[in-house]
């Protein structure tokens, strides 16, 4: 159809202008003259520090971390041929922040910066590991459902033990506010921390098309295509612990961005999996990082978090979408 043509361009623009937003907006105002100035090396150096020291990492890791989870979303729905799936389904995400909220619980957080993203990478891992180790013996979506339902349940009761035995208020603040996910106060630090996984979860991913394609005609007609199931689960599995779990470590929590993206996007395609892969990771980009630009603008005496932004704008639109679409998948 022709607006197949200008999925792309709208998606590259609407990326571009999200990216404009992201550093350009913020509590500070600063003139777009002055900006590109300071953006240039010249201009105030104070507004020259909020640009590039502030918000130019928010504006980064806003646009890898919507990239990856509307990547793994599409990846995932496309594998086990779910329209419910979401990084979440196999416990990647909830395995992650039980790693950070465990780096949290100790106290490792305040004694090492780099313990919270650490152990949020481990966390994922570990949930990959026991997902593996469950799922083993069975090539079948089904058995990968079952088995992230379990550990990701099993994640949220330890979180949810965390927040109990909390040591002090404090403590269990902490873990509410880092769990409502931000990107708030992140520098080139996280950056350099979160790209590297969140490249190379996208990379093992995004090669998966054609074995995504051929699943539809489910398991047995994907393996006489040549398919190999048991090395296209482990890719997208290790894609989708590592790129999440690496996104998860610097933004905390961040729900539905996985879910709504693909089904946004799968209209405007010719609904093969292959088809949604890319533009979702665009797509998840551009969202994420205008609901980044949302939480800085609404009026508000704190800062709104992130995760709570997407899900009260996720869940309406995700129901408008069913509403309106009549063929779900």
């Amino acid at each position: 159809m022709t607006y197949r043509r200008w999925l792309w361009p709208a998606l590259i623009l609407t990326t571009l202008i999200a990216l404009t937003l992201s550093v350009g907006v913020g509590s500070a105002s600063i003139p777009p003259a002055r900006a590109l100035a300071a953006l240039a090396g010249h201009g105030d150096p104070v507004e020259r520090a909020i640009l590039i020291e502030l918000r130019l990492p928010r504006a980064i890791l806003g646009l890898a971390v919507g990239a990856i989870l509307g990547l793994a979303g599409a990846a995932l729905q496309g594998y086990l041929r779910n329209p419910l799936a979401e990084p979440s389904v196999l416990g990647a995400s909830n395995g992650a922040a039980l790693g950070a909220v465990v780096a949290l619980y100790f106290g490792l957080a305040t004694a090492q910066e780099i313990a919270l993203p650490v152990l949020a990478i481990v966390g994922a891992l570990v949930a990959l590991g026991v997902l593996l180790a469950l799922a083993r013996r069975s090539d079948s979506a089904l058995t990968l459902i079952l088995a992230g339902i379990a550990i990701s349940t099993l994640s949220v009761a330890g979180t949810s033990l965390a927040l109990n035995l909390s040591p002090n208020p404090f403590a269990a603040m902490e873990i509410m506010t880092w769990l409502m996910g931000s990107l708030e106060d992140r520098s080139f630090r996280h950056v350099a921390l979160a790209l590297p996984c969140i490249a190379s979860g996208a990379a093992l991913l995004a090669g998966q098309g054609r074995a995504l394609d051929a699943l539809t005609l489910g398991e047995d007609g994907a393996a006489a295509l040549g398919v190999d199931l048991a090395r296209t689960r482990i890719r997208l599995l290790l894609g989708v612990a590592i790129g999440v779990g690496g996104a998860v470590a610097v933004s905390g929590a961040i729900g539905f961005v996985g879910l709504i993206v693909p089904h946004l996007i799968r209209p405007l395609t010719d609904r093969t999996p292959s088809a949604i892969l890319w533009p979702s990771a665009l797509a998840g980009a551009a969202l994420l990082t205008l609901a980044d630009v949302a939480v800085r603008v609404i009026p508000t005496t704190n800062e709104l978090k992130l995760g709570v932004v997407t899900a009260f704008l996720g869940v309406p639109v995700f129901l408008l979408h069913l509403m309106r679409e009549r063929r779900l998948w």
